[in-house]
């Protein structure tokens, strides 16, 4: 009798991988979707109209633009000082004031009277915007089951894309009544939100109990002796140049320069990223989990880069769109696996605020810094040069996963 193939058996157990069993979120897990939601639904409700707020005070479109930096530049400043108090004080009580800085500050928006009241009030708003991210990573790291933190990852980032893309139509509509309106709406959800978050999350209530059982909080330098944590690092910050500052200002740009077309175009572009990026939410946490962080982290970043630097080869819309859709397809395979892996690091046992604080503080800083290099790269040498050098920081991120150790524990490793 003929024995059957040894291949068969590790055939079995990789596409047992593919099909992980699932098992339902935590209550608290689905508390954090729900606030990620109003987050993001807030945040959409603002970003369309917030420069053309700006330009009423009499301003130009410089300055215009200095209102919405402002928010980034002080997120960036404060990242530490966030880590720290959530180390002192707890993440919910961090992120529930980083939610309550922001309301007020974004409703104080709404009645400001001058250009220097409204930079004033958005500084605020990037301060706590900071408080309450990082707090909010650090929450889903410590509720999300070990091995669930993939899913839970991408469905976190589901939410959030979900929000923004409903933002900014409710956004859309609220400005007809006024371009007021929608910061005090966005003011609302952020209140709603706290609400959710302060009476809702049944493991945080336990404080007493938990801080017995708590391990002491992870300290920056022994993260940084992880290759996985030193691994994300770089891909935050290139998924910061490429996803959060290139896209939102070397692409529109270059649908107006190389095809004559408007903002609807740029618009387009941004949403087959979305349509692309939801795709790839919709099974590459489950993969994260099952197959591993580190193969999603260097095939997405790999896809990433290609589609990257291809938009700046494309000479006709429809291509244009492709390699778009591409991208997002590509930042959609990697995200969940990063911030599990970033989890794996800190472990459900114990804070991480200043971990997590500059692996946040990566992506800002390629998100400020991506957007000047392109433009100096477009205005000398061409959108080509722009985007081909955005892909290579990408293609970088990936060759830096390729030494590094797998994080994920499978049962009975």
């Amino acid at each position: 009798m003929t024995a059957p193939p040894r291949s068969s058996g590790a055939t079995s157990r990789f596409l047992g991988r593919l099909r992980p069993q699932r098992e339902k979120l935590p209550r608290d897990i689905k508390v954090m979707l729900a606030a990620a939601f109003l987050i993001a639904l807030g945040f959409g409700l603002v970003a369309p109209v917030l420069p053309q707020f700006a330009t009423t005070f009499g301003v130009g479109n410089t300055e215009a633009a200095v209102i919405v930096a402002i928010f980034a530049f002080m997120r960036l400043a404060f990242a530490p000082a966030g880590g720290a108090l959530i180390g002192k004080r707890g993440e919910r009580p961090v992120y529930v004031a980083g939610l309550l800085i922001v309301a007020l500050s974004t409703a104080a928006c709404a009645f400001a009277q001058d250009y220097w009241q409204l930079l004033l009030f958005r500084g605020l708003g990037g301060a706590g915007s900071v408080m309450f991210t990082v707090a909010s990573m650090a929450l889903v790291i410590r509720l999300a089951p070990p091995q669930s933190r993939g899913r839970v990852s991408g469905a976190y980032a589901s939410a959030f894309l979900i929000g923004n893309v409903c933002g900014p139509i409710v956004g859309g509509l609220l400005a007809g009544l006024g371009l007021r309106v929608p910061f005090l709406a966005y003011a609302a959800a952020l209140l709603v939100a706290a609400f959710v978050v302060q009476t809702q999350l049944s493991h945080q209530r336990r404080d007493q109990g938990e801080t017995q059982l708590r391990a002491p909080d992870m300290r920056f330098g022994d993260a940084l002796t992880a290759g996985t944590y030193r691994s994300a690092l770089a891909s935050s910050f290139a998924n910061g140049w490429a996803t959060f500052g290139v896209r939102m200002a070397t692409v529109p740009l270059f649908a107006a320069a190389a095809f004559g077309a408007g903002p609807q175009a740029a618009g387009l572009a941004l949403a087959v990223f979305a349509a692309g990026n939801a795709a790839a939410l919709t099974f590459s946490g489950r993969l994260a989990d099952s197959l591993g962080r580190k193969p999603m982290m260097i095939s997405g970043l790999l896809v990433a880069a290609l589609a990257t630097a291809g938009i700046g080869l494309t000479s006709d819309l429809p291509w244009f769109l492709g390699a778009s859709t591409l991208a997002g397809v590509g930042s959609g395979l990697f995200g969940p696996a990063q911030q599990a892996a970033v989890a794996d690091v800190i472990g459900n046992g114990r804070s991480g605020g200043k971990v997590l604080a500059v692996y946040q503080m990566m992506s800002d800083v390629g998100a400020i810094v991506g957007p000047v290099v392109a433009g100096l790269l477009a205005d000398r040498l061409g959108f080509g040069w722009a985007f081909g050098v955005t892909g290579a920081i990408l293609l970088l991120a990936a060759l830096g996963w390729l030494p590094t150790r797998e994080s994920l524990r499978r049962a009975g490793s």
